[in-house]
């Protein structure tokens, strides 16, 4: 999620889910793993006693999201069109 270019602007989210339900979560916002159900909590206590697990999430936003918020911004969020307005009796 971004409204910007700005790496501080962005929020990533990743999931894993089965079965159509979220059973971990990673918020960028949060900064460590949400787990729901029992198997998700033990998975994100694990994963979040690991460093190097939780480091590796971080340079994934910096990676994936800095670089294309970059490109969408400029090829969609900068774009416009201007209005055009028909009126007819």
């Amino acid at each position: 999620v971004f409204n910007s270019t700005e790496l501080k602007d962005t929020h990533y989210i990743y999931s894993h889910s089965y079965n159509k339900v979220e059973f971990l979560r990673s918020d960028s916002n949060v900064g460590k793993y949400v787990g729901f159900r029992e198997f998700g909590m033990k998975n994100a206590e694990r994963w979040n006693n690991d460093p190097h697990v939780l480091s590796w999430r971080r340079a994934q936003k910096e990676m994936f999201c800095h670089h294309n918020s970059e490109v969408w911004y400029r090829k969609v969020l900068l774009r416009s069109v201007k209005p055009l307005v028909r009126l007819h009796p």
